[in-house]
C-alpha cells in the first residue's frame, strides 16, 4: 500500500465550505505518483507506458479543509496488460471518498495495449491488496 498526504488549500474549497468534488481525481492521480514509478522510475514523458482506462469515484462524506488528508493507493488487480487500482481518502481516520482506477500498460509507439512485464508485475504483487 501507498501514502500520501494533503493539507487542502483553501482555492481547493467550494462555496459551501469543503473540497470541492473536481479535486478528489487529482489528488488521487497525484498519490498513484508511487506506482507509477514502478512502471517508469524518472517519470519521463519520452518513456511513458501508461494510459488511464477508467475511474469511479464514491464520495461517502465531506472533505474539510481544516484537516489533512490521507490517500491510501493500492491495486486490488493485475491483468495481462491492465491492472485496478483502489484508493481512498481518509480525514480524521474516517473514510470520505473512494474510487477505484483502471490503468493500461500502454505501448505509445505501436499506439496499443503491451502485456505487463514480469519484472514490473513482481515489483506490484507486494501492494496487492487481500481484502479490497
Amino acid at each position: 500500500m501507498f501514502h500520501y498526504h494533503v493539507q487542502p488549500r483553501f482555492s481547493e474549497t467550494d462555496c459551501l465550505g469543503h473540497i470541492n468534488n473536481a479535486v478528489i481525481p487529482v489528488w488521487f492521480e497525484e498519490a498513484r505518483t508511487d506506482l507509477f514509478r514502478l512502471f517508469n522510475p524518472s517519470l519521463s514523458m519520452q518513456t511513458w507506458n501508461l494510459i488511464l482506462k477508467r475511474y469511479d469515484i464514491d464520495f461517502i462524506a465531506q472533505v474539510w479543509r481544516e484537516h489533512p488528508v490521507e490517500i491510501e493507493t493500492t491495486v486490488t488487480k493485475i491483468g495481462t496488460t491492465s491492472l485496478t487500482v483502489l484508493q481512498r481518502a481518509l480525514q480524521q481516520g474516517t473514510v470520505a471518498v473512494q474510487g477505484h482506477t483502471t490503468l493500461v500498460h500502454f505501448d505509445y509507439a505501436a499506439q496499443r495495449t503491451a502485456p505487463i512485464p514480469d519484472a514490473i508485475r513482481s515489483l506490484l504483487e507486494p501492494h496487492v491488496a487481500v481484502d479490497a
